[in-house]
């Protein structure tokens, strides 16, 4: 699933911290000058000049970024992300980071290009369908009694699977009037999920039975969410990392996006997430994001990538 998340989808809610390692031999009397000025008081108006030279093109890069966006890229794995943009300054002329950056800053459609770059647009409804039928069969019934359900799917990409959510909850009658929040930080990835239409290859997971009842064939072989499955959904941006979380669900879907943050970065996320889930609510992970220590964040696994809360 898209995820800025991509990777993006989502996030920066951290201080940038400089990875001393990467940053050029400059650094140590970068290091030193700052040292010395909280020892003395001493100021000068231009620091943040002498900052910038001590730091690598990809360091000054994310600092603008988050200027810009308010995205922290530091809490996303850096090698996966790097490549993703060189490709993409390199397609545009540029000859490092430092370019790149500077160029951001006055063009709105290089900007907007790079992050739908960064983010990662790869859904599916039913995706890894055993793990649906999984919490058809075994965790809704741990949730069930608490109508009407609240239901998060986070960073959820151009809308597949909260589609696939409400599907799976309006074939059971008794949990009608149930109310999902489907968010992700790409615009342009909620205005497709908005729209509801798919083409065949997003529904090759989906069973006949459930593509005949929920989807209208158009003219051009096209596919339309029918509106007794969009009405349950309310679609809205959201920062995972930047912004603060409703409260009080009894399940969050958050799948393949934990993949592409730091190890620190998830942590903070499996808390927050945690946090707002009502008790006995589950966390729905994605089919290689197996929490380890689950325990530490209040969380129990209950089947594999299904985790509630105690």
């Amino acid at each position: 699933m898209k995820r800025f998340t991509s990777f993006m989808k989502d996030r920066g809610c951290a201080a940038l911290s400089f990875r001393f390692s990467q940053i050029s031999p400059r650094a140590d009397f970068f290091i030193e000058i700052v040292q010395f000025r909280q020892k003395t008081g001493y100021t000068r108006t231009k620091d943040s000049e002498i900052g910038r030279e001590a730091m690598e093109p990809y360091d000054i890069f994310i600092t603008k970024w988050k200027q810009i966006t308010g995205v922290d890229l530091s809490l996303y794995k850096e090698a996966q992300m790097k490549r993703r943009l060189t490709s993409l300054y390199e397609k545009k002329g540029f000859r490092d980071f430092q370019e790149f950056a500077a160029a951001l800053e006055k063009d709105k459609l290089l900007l907007n290009e790079t992050l739908d770059r960064m983010t990662i647009n790869v859904s599916e409804f039913y995706r890894n369908y055993k793990r649906w039928e999984v919490l058809e069969t075994s965790i809704l019934p741990l949730i069930k009694h608490n109508k009407p359900l609240k239901i998060w799917s986070a960073a959820c990409s151009t809308g597949e699977e909260p589609y696939t959510l409400a599907m799976i909850l309006n074939q059971q009658p008794e949990l009608a009037g149930f109310d999902i929040l489907a968010t992700d930080i790409d615009e342009k990835a909620l205005s497709k999920a908005k729209r509801g239409i798919y083409q065949e290859r997003s529904l090759q997971e989906v069973p006949a039975s459930v593509k005949s009842r929920y989807f209208t064939k158009q003219a051009d072989s096209s596919y339309q969410v029918k509106q007794e499955i969009q009405k349950n959904i309310r679609f809205k941006r959201h920062n995972l990392l930047a912004d603060s979380y409703e409260q009080d669900f009894d399940l969050i879907v958050c799948r393949n996006v934990f993949i592409y943050f730091t190890e620190k970065a998830k942590e903070e996320l499996y808390v927050k997430m945690a946090g707002s889930l009502k008790k006995n609510g589950i966390l729905f992970v994605g089919s290689t994001e197996q929490i380890f220590s689950p325990e530490k964040f209040g969380l129990e696994s209950t089947d594999t990538f299904f985790y509630q809360k105690r």
